[in-house]
């Protein structure tokens, strides 16, 4: 029976492919530079397959390098909730969430899957409201963390991305084109209305407001049933709808700067694993894990390579 992969063999391996370096990885599992070279080589030796294509001083992933890709994430993550389903240390309790609806069908699928990967046994809360009212919550200490919208009253926090907001319309309809436009906007406190009704009365365009509501949901389906024009963040556009621009005669929009915000109760692991997660998931600064690829699905790309005098060292892009 051939051994079995070594964990640690292929934590290397992907820390070089995620690192985009052979040093940088050295530094994130604790090794030398030439330890992490000897390791791939030990896993070219085992699976009797070269890992990657060197051309003079360029190298990259090879077919079977790119085959290994998937299946080394999905045994380091398998091993990790393994010991972290059996860790002593391992979180527990529970964790409270919120954010807007716009944020939500974007955002939550990739930050709840990656937390429960992660942490099995915690337990976790989540509302969507608008950014008001998620702000009171935090306030009050009945949310740890919340996902808003910055608008000047959301005091301390984190801003985790900015994204261009758009007028948008059905991509099979021609509603944008009438006299007097219908358009979809959220309640009075609604930061995409007001810079809507605004930017309409700036260029002195006749408007009417057919449907008012919290929900993205409702104001989707006004604008893609072609029935109103609305204003939405970039991450809450969807298939089906079409951006408008100052050529259709739509003003441009402030952009919007998306904040994490924290509610001031004692410092807990749980609440901080968290944080970390949403952070991440918004920045995109982490590959999500094979666990999550069921349900949100991602393609893999493996980097080009280059190659210095110490041995493969992934080029930047």
């Amino acid at each position: 029976m051939p051994a079995p992969l070594d964990i640690d063999c292929l934590q290397t391996f992907l820390a070089v492919i995620d690192t985009g370096s052979f040093t940088r990885a050295a530094s994130q599992v604790h090794k030398t530079q030439s330890a992490v070279s000897m390791q791939i080589k030990r896993l070219e030796e085992q699976l009797g397959q070269a890992l990657f294509l060197r051309e003079g001083r360029s190298v990259s992933l090879s077919p079977q390098g790119e085959r290994l890709l998937a299946y080394a994430r999905r045994i380091v993550e398998l091993s990790s909730q393994t010991l972290a389903a059996f860790s002593n240390e391992a979180l527990l309790g529970t964790v409270s969430i919120g954010t807007p609806d716009d944020y939500a069908n974007r955002y939550l699928p990739e930050i709840l899957a990656r937390f429960a990967c992660s942490h099995p046994m915690v337990d976790v809360t989540v509302i969507c409201e608008p950014s008001s009212n998620l702000l009171a919550l935090i306030q009050s200490k009945e949310l740890d963390l919340a996902i808003v919208t910055q608008d000047g009253r959301t005091g301390k926090s984190e801003i985790l991305r900015r994204e261009p907001v758009h007028w948008v319309t059905s991509d099979r309809h021609i509603v944008h084109e009438e006299t007097i436009l219908p358009v979809a906007f959220g309640r009075q406190a609604c930061l995409w209305r007001q810079w809507g009704l605004s930017a309409l009365a700036d260029v002195g365009r006749q408007h009417r407001l057919l449907y008012s509501s919290w929900s993205s949901l409702v104001l989707a389906s006004a604008v893609l049933s072609g029935l109103a024009v609305s204003v939405f963040p970039e991450s809450a556009i969807q298939p089906g709808m079409r951006i408008l621009t100052e050529k259709d005669g739509f003003p441009e929009l402030p952009g919007c700067e998306i904040a994490l915000v924290r509610s001031n109760t004692i410092a807990s692991k749980t609440v901080d694993s968290m944080a970390t997660h949403m952070r991440e998931s918004l920045s995109g600064t982490i590959a999500i894990p094979e666990c999550v690829e069921n349900t949100y699905k991602r393609k893999n790309r493996a980097p080009a390579l280059q190659e210095n005098s110490l041995g493969a060292v992934p080029a930047r892009v």
